[in-house]
């Protein structure tokens, strides 16, 4: 037993050192090399940013919802509620519904009253002599919204790791968590870099979602019997919120963020492509 208990103790450790290094690699990398101002640098960025975007893409529709849903379902169907009404798919379009609702009240409540609003993914201005440059940045909202739900989907897959009872089980499920969470690290730190926070909140954000599987284990071994029936429903029904918010920030703001300037297209839309088989590749193989 104490050797299973010392496999998960490092098992934690190497889900919180390996993803926080890869979250604030980007960011690192690009403070080291002065590349704010440069618009080679800036291009190459764009260009990474978009196979985030692909990362994220195929996290949304090929992890995250999946389990999701699936969970959702089977935990109405272990305590005898299976209505005709499609409710996992109702609890997602709720978490989408959520950010949208709360991001327009927050922008109805700060902008002045008299002036014009402008659209949230349309911030950005071309310069006039056919460079285009990049003058804001992503949501600050909306980058929350995506630290909040991956950690929490983060903290239920930790969970899943603690509650293991055999030495395989935990060094198999453990690789795989640690490398989807160190690519997913990257891509966020570099989505995070985009969005020009200040150094500390960057670092807060990556350490954040890095710390919430090692949280889960935490859990999971803390409480091996788990958590009950009315436990186990409200974790469906949180990662299925997770699910609907992770869903709106990709899809309207981590994929049109960049996809809408006519610059660089291909190379953009390739770095996606690339991105997105990637994840879907390591969902493959399992």
């Amino acid at each position: 037993m104490w050797s299973l208990q010392a496999l998960k103790l490092g098992c934690l450790l190497a889900l919180a050192a390996l993803p926080l290094l890869c979250g604030l690699l980007p960011a690192l990398l690009f403070r080291l090399r002065g590349a704010a101002a440069n618009g080679a640098s800036r291009s190459r960025r764009s260009i990474l940013s978009c196979a985030a975007g692909g990362v994220f893409m195929a996290a949304c529709l090929l992890d995250v919802m999946p389990d999701s849903l699936a969970d959702l379902r089977d935990e109405l169907r272990r305590q005898n509620l299976s209505p005709a009404f499609p409710a996992p798919e109702l609890v997602l379009a709720l978490g989408f519904l959520l950010v949208l609702v709360l991001e327009h009240v927050m922008l109805d409540c700060s902008e002045r009253p008299g002036t014009e609003a402008t659209p949230i993914l349309m911030r950005r201005q071309e310069a006039a002599v056919g460079e285009q440059r990049v003058d804001a940045a992503p949501s600050p909202f909306r980058s929350l919204a995506l630290v909040v739900s991956l950690s929490l989907h983060s903290a239920f897959e930790g969970l899943a790791l603690g509650l293991q009872d055999t030495p395989s089980k935990v060094l198999r499920l453990a690789a795989a968590i640690v490398l989807h969470k160190c690519i997913i690290a990257a891509s966020l730190g570099l989505l995070l870099l985009q969005s020009r926070l200040a150094l500390p909140w960057l670092v807060a954000a990556v350490a954040c979602f890095a710390l919430m599987s090692p949280v889960g284990v935490g859990v999971g071994m803390a409480v091996p019997c788990g958590a009950g029936p009315g436990g186990s429903l409200a974790r469906s029904v949180l990662e299925g919120v997770a699910a609907g918010t992770f869903l709106y920030v990709t899809f309207l703001e981590i994929l049109p963020q960049e996809l809408h300037l006519p610059l660089g297209r291909l190379p953009k839309i390739l770095a996606l492509l690339l991105g997105f088989s990637g994840m879907a590749g390591l969902r493959f193989l399992g």
